[in-house]
Formats: C-alpha cells, structure tokens, sequence
C-alpha cells in the first residue's frame, strides 16, 4: 500500500514538472540560456584539457625517474 502510494506520488510530480517545464519564456531567455550552455561548455572542454594535460605531465615525470 505505501508502495502505492510513493509511485502514485512520483508520478504526480513529474506530471506537474513537465506541465510547468512547458510555460513560455522570452526569446531573449531562451537566447542567454544558449549562450550560457556555449560558454559552460567552452570552460568544461578546457577545464578537462587541463587535466589530461597534468596528468601527462606527472606520467612523463614518472617515467623519467
């Protein structure tokens, strides 16, 4: 019965998430929030970059030892 009830809550909530996720938005919104995904993907790429790259680093440091 409590089992019942968690799924019938579940999906009463993602019912109300979706039916909220649909509201209108300005274009300019919609516009920043590409821009924002752009640049949080640009940052990632390099962050990620910088990591390989150090780990290079210490691989070409042990191997010299």
């Amino acid at each position: 019965m409590k089992l019942n009830k968690k799924i019938a809550a579940g999906v009463a909530l993602v019912s109300a998430s979706v039916g909220s996720a649909m509201a209108a938005v300005p274009a300019d919104v919609t516009t920043a929030l590409g821009d924002a995904k752009t640049d949080a993907a640009a940052v990632a790429g390099l962050f990620l970059i910088a990591i390989i790259a150090i780990a290079a680093f210490k691989l070409m440091q042990r191997g010299a030892s």
